[in-house]
């Protein structure tokens, strides 16, 4: 699935980490205000060129699903520009901030990203389905060019979700839901407590 792997990061000591561990790491400029500005910058290296399918795992997102890398892939392989994912999300959080909500069309295409709790319950029927959005995408390269190209709005502000500047540009973003629930990305002390002790069991399993 994947030809080519790469950690991203502005941060030397990280790098030395990665190499150590014997995997690739490219540094970066400091000054990028997203993951998607940071992984433009990569694949606009030479030794990526060759490249025409992106994919970006985002650092916070330390449990995201192998069916969750495959259906964004999907997406875009199946003709959308950008591909992620999303998961069912429990009701109880769907007024946590920390857990992006994406509201899909009819051809699963993303109509809005947001912190609140979208769709709005109005009457109250409790039965509203939440899809709580998975922090990875896949681009083509001409996408995730064009993608940092474009000017910011300001919903991407206020939201402080960096996938609503394509979306409201215009550029279609393709989500591959799963009728599972997701890991919560990386936000709070709660959340990384959370991770450690998840990958703690992972590790626990592999091991021999």
């Amino acid at each position: 699935m994947c030809d080519r792997l790469v950690v991203a990061t502005d941060t030397r000591e990280i790098v030395g980490v990665i190499e150590r561990a014997g995997y690739e790491a490219v540094l970066t400029s400091p000054d990028h205000q997203s993951g998607t500005e940071r992984v433009s910058e990569v694949i606009a290296n030479k030794d990526f060129k060759a490249f025409d399918l992106v994919v970006n795992i985002q650092g916070d997102e330390p449990l995201v699903s192998l069916e969750a890398l495959r259906g964004a892939v999907a997406r875009v392989r199946g003709g959308d520009p950008i591909g992620t994912a999303a998961g069912t999300l429990d009701p109880a959080f769907a007024a946590d901030p920390n857990r992006v909500k994406v509201v899909v069309d009819a051809r699963g295409r993303a109509v809005y990203f947001s912190r609140a709790a979208v769709p709005f319950d109005r009457d109250g029927a409790g039965d509203v389905v939440y899809h709580q959005h998975v922090g990875v995408y896949a681009y083509t390269r001409e996408a995730l060019e064009r993608w940092v190209r474009l000017p910011p709005v300001p919903a991407e502000r206020w939201e402080r979700l960096e996938q609503l500047r394509p979306l409201l540009h215009g550029l279609p973003i393709g989500v591959a839901l799963s009728a599972a629930s997701v890991a919560p990305g990386v936000d709070t002390v709660a959340d990384l407590r959370y991770a450690e002790a998840a990958l703690t069991r992972q590790l626990k399993e592999v091991s021999p």
